[in-house]
């Protein structure tokens, strides 16, 4: 069985083929909080220029997709920095 970050990690390279892709499990900073029962709290930073053009909104609704099917099953909250290549070069 895969672990959480592992899953959607693989969720986020089959969706959006990311040039970078980072999958940070915070969820031992949430120990205590009401939500953390319903899953963990997870960070994820990704770079891919299927975002090009897209407003941050668009970008959060790509990533929000692509991980679907694991909200509320082992993903309670997701912090999201969705980038292009070029906003990463400067």
């Amino acid at each position: 069985m895969l672990d959480t970050a592992t899953r959607i990690r693989a969720a986020l390279e089959r969706q959006l083929a990311p040039a970078q892709l980072l999958v940070e499990d915070e969820s031992a900073r949430h120990a205590g909080h009401p939500g953390a029962r319903e899953g963990g709290h997870f960070r994820v930073r990704v770079v891919s220029d299927r975002f090009r053009g897209l407003s941050r909104v668009a970008r959060h609704r790509m990533v929000y997709q692509a991980v679907e099917p694991l909200l509320g099953k082992g993903v309670h909250a997701l912090a999201i920095d969705a980038r292009t290549r070029e906003e990463t070069a400067s």
